[in-house]
């Protein structure tokens, strides 16, 4: 009878073949991509409006708007892993663009005496809202769009207002807003 050896080397070598040929079969189990669809640019639009529809019923109700605002930017904006350029469309003066999250807040709810024209965008009693995008350019974990965002308040009165968005994918696969930029449409002089 034949003695068997027992090869350290070839013993390893085969459980690192076996754990490579898991490691690939698992792989090709799931896939990542970080390309960014029309659909997710159009999810991530409609998220924002609700939001801040909810940030004005939140208001209208007596809650804690602050709180759903600061929530909400969190969610939606870029701003923990960076710069946002954010231009909200009532600002003027030095206080036009505001690039960390107390700007952005204080836009939406108000109440900061560092940006004492904010009146709070979010709680001029906003119950609905449309998008319409003139374009939308998608590039791999980038997006932009251009067009409108009509917001209706209480009564139906509504506003437009110009608006070009850009997203991008975070480590995650959830889009942040990196670019905000909001004015109101122009009007020349008679």
């Amino acid at each position: 009878m034949k003695m068997k050896v027992f090869n350290k080397a070839r013993y390893f070598a085969s459980v690192a073949l076996i754990m490579v040929f898991a490691a690939v079969g698992a792989s090709a189990q799931s896939v990542t991509n970080f390309n960014i669809t029309e659909k997710m640019v159009l999810d991530a639009q409609q998220a924002w409006g609700a939001a801040l529809v909810k940030i004005a019923k939140t208001h209208a109700d007596g809650g804690d708007y602050k709180k759903v605002a600061s929530d909400i930017i969190d969610a939606a904006y870029n701003y923990q892993n960076g710069a946002v350029l954010f231009k909200p469309t009532l600002t003027t003066g030095e206080q036009t663009f505001r690039m960390d999250k107390e700007g952005a807040l204080a836009y939406f709810v108000g109440g900061n005496p560092k940006y004492k024209n904010d009146n709070g965008f979010a709680l001029k009693g906003w119950s609905r809202y449309e998008i319409k995008n003139k374009g939308i350019i998608l590039d791999g974990d980038v997006a932009i769009t251009m067009g409108n965002v009509h917001l209706y308040d209480k009564n139906g009165a509504e506003t437009i207002v110009d608006k070009t968005w850009g997203f991008k994918m975070d480590e995650n696969g959830k889009l942040r807003i990196v670019l905000h930029h909001s004015s109101l449409p122009y009007k020349p002089a008679k």
